[in-house]
């Protein structure tokens, strides 16, 4: 019986050094979802530049809305968007508006609709009204030059929301194969440019032009959220991880 019982021991003490260590679960990853998206197929000669409206509805009203080509994302309340085809997009949702199209807008009886409408224009288009009363339409950005580096060709456009998990240190430095707009929706981004780093909290707008080498972290306790309006060549990734090569 002596005996049976150390094997025992010896048995169930052998299970336990053999046992598999516990494996730690897997970092938080980043989250990309393309919110609407198009393809442009020629870009011709005409320079471009990136500009920005919020767009406020009363519940139940409704708007028309034409501009050159342009995405809308819904910060809050819902909106039905006929431009083309009808739609009811909700907070986090968004509509590609295409060039030369005049767009229906409808708020949701709930409450009010508010969106951004992220836009990329000729200069003549600049200065035109997005859209007429009833709705509030208040510019945030516009470039003061045109897009660099975009030359005639296809390219791909598209708004894409990005989460960063909390204490996710700086990315590799890179740079846009193209340009693009971001705007912070939540949490505080540390944006680093030639050496420097800033916080960039909620409602901060930040250009990104070709060729400008920069970095993007999330220090803080909470998730990152922004949105990137951008555009890159047809085929040519939107981000490219070096730094340019002077001309």
């Amino acid at each position: 019986m002596r005996f049976a019982a150390a094997t025992a021991l010896l048995g169930v003490a052998g299970l336990a050094g053999t046992a598999p260590a516990q494996t730690p679960p897997a970092a938080p990853a980043i989250t990309r979802t393309v919110v609407a998206g198009t393809k442009l197929p020629s870009l011709g000669d005409t320079p471009l530049y990136f500009r920005v409206v919020s767009v406020s509805i009363s519940p139940g009203q409704k708007i028309s809305l034409s501009a050159p080509n342009g995405i809308l994302y819904q910060l809050s309340g819902s909106t039905d968007v006929s431009a083309g085809e009808a739609k009811t997009i909700t907070g986090g949702g968004g509509a590609l508006i295409a060039g030369g199209t005049i767009a229906s807008l409808t708020a949701g009886n709930g409450e009010q609709s508010a969106l951004l409408y992220f836009l990329l224009a000729p200069k003549e288009a600049l200065d035109q009204p997005v859209a007429a009363a009833p709705g509030t339409v208040k510019e945030l950005y516009r470039t003061t030059a045109p897009l660099p580096e975009l030359k005639p060709g296809s390219y791909e456009l598209n708004l894409t929301r990005v989460t960063f998990p909390p204490g996710m240190p700086s990315n590799p430095p890179h740079h846009r194969s193209g340009a693009a707009l971001y705007y912070i929706v939540s949490g505080i981004g540390a944006n680093t440019v030639d050496g420097k780093t800033a916080d960039r909290g909620p409602g901060s707008l930040i250009y990104e032009p070709f060729g400008l080498v920069h970095q993007w972290g999330n220090p803080g306790s909470e998730p990152l959220t922004f949105l990137a309006f951008n555009i890159n060549p047809e085929g040519v990734p939107a981000v490219i991880p070096e730094t340019p090569a002077k001309p």
